[in-house]
């Protein structure tokens, strides 16, 4: 990853799917609304994917108290079906996420360019939480 001096952080998660189920899950805003959050207390009510070249997302990600929200948004660079993304985030912050099969699982690597505001370990433990509820939500979805 180019990451022009910048912090780079990665997170994985091995997944007991096959990678075509887990690559769905992943990119399907009905399913995306289903584990796209760190911790009980936020969801992600909206979710728009154009997922190709050029395409947008927006996630929308609020507390579920209704407290705070935001928009996680940004413009894919590279998509290849089952195997990667490239993204910017709105932000100018790139992402990674590469998809493979090992042993009949599905690992995903995700890097991300760190941001200024929170901390490393913060970040980190934000991205992780959200790859752990993806895994739980998939492997109890098959």
């Amino acid at each position: 990853m180019d990451t022009n001096g910048k912090t780079t952080i990665t997170v994985r998660v091995l997944i007991d799917s096959p990678i075509e189920s887990v690559w769905k899950i992943w990119t399907t805003p009905e399913d995306i609304v289903k584990w796209n959050y760190a911790s009980e207390d936020w969801h992600s009510p909206q979710v728009y994917n154009d997922l190709r070249v050029g395409g947008t997302f927006n996630y929308r990600m609020e507390a579920r108290d209704e407290s705070y929200g935001f928009d996680f948004k940004g413009v894919y660079n590279k998509v290849n079906i089952n195997e990667l993304i490239k993204y910017t985030i709105d932000d100018r912050r790139k992402v990674i996420i590469n998809f493979s099969t090992l042993d009949g699982k599905t690992e995903i690597v995700e890097t991300f360019e760190a941001e200024n505001v929170n901390s490393f370990d913060m970040q980190r433990d934000g991205w992780q939480a959200i790859l752990d509820n993806f895994k739980k939500v998939v492997e109890n979805n098959v």
